[in-house]
């Protein structure tokens, strides 16, 4: 009978724990994005370097477009900016198991991406562009048949060579049928589709205009690269991903009108020449 009673109240103990555990799990579970951002006070923000959006200045300190744009953001809703250099192929993985609250890095919105992200409104407009020794110029973008093209893997370009990401209707070029009989390699970023290009280990790159133009031609790391925007396969827009279903993109997206009204973003594009392709 003493057994009996001891096994009993075993039984309830671990009742209590089971059902406290649940509970903690449940409204761990149930607490929303911004609560949870709130909570921890910092956004942790998912980037790759991507100049000028996100890269390391002349004194190592990380700057670019989106650097500054998030940092206002965070400033304006009590928040701290942390960055983490993500792998881009792996962005929504690293978003959804809450490695990263956001992806903050001249991000294009897509379809496929709104129907897996919640998707700020857009902020940047911005085009593919292609990349190449400036002395191949003519020859490349005469035919771009039986050569070896580069991109980021899980960019828009890379979307835009393997129709994953379809036409829309605004190109003038379709870009799955104009690489169709290219060699295609993907690179593990823009900056290395870059290297690529300069080391001739691939012919031409496709990359995002925005970056394009930054990074090549006199007074950069790549001087003897060009990048030609010639070609419309469609126009873009950058937003800011987070998860699936999140009440924090509300927050942002009022932040970001805000820092618009006031001037602000047009003082950060400033730095990068980049006022003519804000989206207002």
């Amino acid at each position: 009978m003493k057994a009996k009673k001891i096994l009993m109240l075993l039984l309830a103990v671990i009742t209590v724990f089971s059902l406290t555990a649940c509970s903690a799990k449940k409204t761990e579970t149930e607490k929303t994005d911004a609560a949870y951002i709130a909570e921890k006070g910092t956004l942790v923000i998912g980037i790759t370097m991507y100049p000028p959006m996100n890269y390391y200045g002349a004194d190592s300190k990380l700057t670019g477009f989106d650097t500054e744009f998030a940092e206002a953001v965070c400033a304006k809703l009590g928040l701290k900016a942390e960055f983490v250099e993500i792998n881009w192929d792996s962005k929504e993985v690293e978003l959804s198991a809450k490695n990263i609250d956001c992806i903050w890095n001249g991000m294009c919105i897509t379809e496929e991406r709104k129907q897996n992200m919640s998707i700020s409104n857009p902020y940047m407009q911005n085009q593919q562009a292609l990349v190449m020794k400036a002395d191949r110029e003519a020859e490349i973008m005469a035919s771009v048949d039986g050569l070896t093209l580069t991109a980021e893997a899980g960019s828009t370009g890379e979307g835009k060579v393997d129709g994953s990401i379809p036409d829309d209707g605004t190109q003038t070029v379709s870009a799955k049928e104009y690489f169709a009989n290219v060699n295609y390699v993907p690179a593990d970023s823009m900056a290395k589709a870059l290297m690529e290009v300069k080391s001739g280990t691939a012919d031409f790159a496709i990359v995002d205009s925005t970056l394009g133009y930054y990074s090549v031609g006199e007074g950069t790391d790549f001087e003897d690269l060009v990048c030609n925007g010639d070609l419309n396969f469609g126009e873009q827009q950058f937003g800011i991903a987070f998860r699936k279903g999140s009440d924090f993109t509300a927050k942002v997206n009022e932040a970001m009108a805000a820092l618009l009204a006031d001037g602000t973003l047009d003082s950060i594009a400033s730095h990068y020449g980049l006022n003519d392709v804000l989206v207002r």
